[in-house]
């Protein structure tokens, strides 16, 4: 469609789109009488704009005399007239710094990345991982106290997972070990899913070899990892970000639902779906995602990709419509390239 539309009408639709993303205000003839490089008058504007709001791509709001794009009029903007800007090398040091100094566990990366995205992009950082059954290289637990020790589980590409068990009441320190020693030998290459039952049967006839308590942290061992299915990674930093544009309660109460349809486990996934169409970053305007239709969002995202060129998760800006997408694509884009070198 754009290359169907006259160069007068091109500039308007890109002015009018700017001055929105800048001040978020209807804009009107006589602004955009000022800005244009070849003279014309508002009245001629006024004609190009209704010629605009005609096909779809402006619209009035209220009795205002200026006018607003829609989301068709973002689209066609971002699709045909959106000049990506590049980062400063201060920007990509320091994305590169701060991530890469996070830490090699994954969801230090991971929670510094979105941190950083937030940051500079002044919207909502997001990124989510889905739930992976990687082959271990380690089981250990740690005795925090009494009652309770850490388990560690250390997978073959350096994710490491740490989660609180219950002891049973009279366990030694030396039961514990051999109970780490136990798991460690029979999981190590191996997922705990191809695992996990085999364990339970070996372990039924080892009861007489180990030690009785050390034989039921095992059984609870397995039954963290074993019972409800992880419903993997999901961060989001900056979420109050969204509310500074807030101009009605209604408007926080559509963040407020888009938050929790986040926590679900079915979004978080699909949000991973929207990157497998595409090679780079994706841009979604509003009600293009079913996921942002209610909050009138929109999800610049790009997919995390490991060094094996396999995707592992997604990336992301959740912002208003209005947001700077000349800035914040190229920002998600090499923010996704130095957290897929870090994760192996």
């Amino acid at each position: 469609m754009i290359q169907e539309m006259s160069q007068r009408s091109r500039d308007i639709l890109r002015l009018v789109v700017e001055t929105y993303m800048t001040t978020g205000e209807p804009v009107g003839s006589r602004f955009i009488s000022k800005k244009l490089e070849h003279r014309l008058s508002p009245a001629s504007i006024r004609n190009t704009m209704a010629d605009l709001e005609d096909a779809g791509l402006l619209y009035a709001p209220h009795t205002s005399a200026g006018r607003l794009p829609t989301e068709s009029g973002l689209r066609l903007f971002v699709d045909g007239l959106l000049q990506v800007g590049d980062l400063t090398q201060d920007e990509r040091s320091s994305i590169e710094g701060r991530v890469a100094a996070s830490g090699r566990g994954f969801q230090d990366v991971l929670k510094e990345a979105t941190g950083v995205l937030s940051g500079l992009s002044g919207h909502a950082g997001l990124v989510v991982a889905p739930k992976e059954d990687a082959p271990l290289r380690h089981v250990e637990f740690v005795p925090l106290g009494p009652g309770k020790a850490l388990v560690v589980m250390v997978s073959e590409s350096g994710q490491v997972e740490n989660r609180v068990l219950d002891l049973p009441v009279g366990l030694t320190e030396a039961a514990l070990a051999e109970a780490g020693e136990f798991l460690s030998r029979r999981l190590k290459g191996r997922t705990m899913g191809v695992a996990r039952n085999e364990i339970m049967q070996d372990l039924t006839l080892r009861k007489a070899e180990l030690d009785q308590l050390a034989a039921r942290v095992v059984e609870a061992g397995l039954a963290v990892w074993g019972g409800e299915p992880d419903r993997g990674t999901l961060i989001v930093r900056g979420s109050a970000n969204l509310l500074d544009d807030v101009a009605a309660m209604a408007d926080l109460e559509r963040i407020r639902n888009l938050m929790e349809e986040l926590e679900n486990s079915e979004e978080m996934l699909r949000l991973i779906d929207l990157t497998q169409g595409g090679e780079g970053v994706r841009i979604f305007i509003g009600s293009e995602n079913t996921l942002f239709r209610r909050a009138g969002c929109s999800l610049i995202v790009a997919p995390l990709q490991n060094q094996q060129q396999r995707i592992v998760g997604a990336i992301g800006v959740i912002g208003p419509t209005r947001m700077n997408y000349a800035r914040v694509v190229p920002m998600v884009d090499f923010t996704a390239q130095v957290v897929g070198r870090l994760i192996g």
